[in-house]
């Protein structure tokens, strides 16, 4: 799979335009590297189209501790969207990793994730674009 592909599949989940899937991947998986440790970000790199794997680099060997709220609000900034945008983004982003990576990587990236992060990073469920909306 290309970024075009990957993209494409995020812009699709997400109903927003190509522009701004590239964004939302970017800022996801730049923040995603810096909730996780940085060899489990290797790893997921080496798992991405060539045009994204930059992003999901480690610039530390100890991922950071943060939860839900600053993990969108981190990404809402990076991609320059409204907080809700950028949930339905990542959840899009985190769908689409789990559908092009192999089921034992992701789920070595979703649990060095705190459980609140599950409603945008669910290791089982398709994206059904309501998750997490009351």
């Amino acid at each position: 799979m290309d970024s075009n592909d990957f993209i494409g599949m995020v812009a699709k989940r997400a109903n927003t335009s190509s522009a701004r899937a590239t964004a939302l991947t970017r800022a996801t998986l730049r923040t995603l590297a810096e909730r996780i440790d940085g060899g489990e970000a290797r790893d997921l790199a080496t798992q991405l189209p060539e045009d994204l794997k930059a992003y999901a680099f480690a610039s530390s060997e100890t991922g950071e501790r943060f939860g839900l709220d600053v993990f969108v609000q981190r990404v809402s900034g990076r991609a320059e969207v409204e907080p809700a945008l950028a949930e339905i983004g990542m959840r899009a982003v985190f769908d689409t990793l789990r559908e092009t990576i192999p089921p034992g990587d992701y789920d070595d990236v979703v649990a060095q994730l705190p459980a609140e992060l599950e409603q945008v990073a669910d290791p089982v469920a398709p994206f059904d674009g309501r998750r997490g909306r009351s």
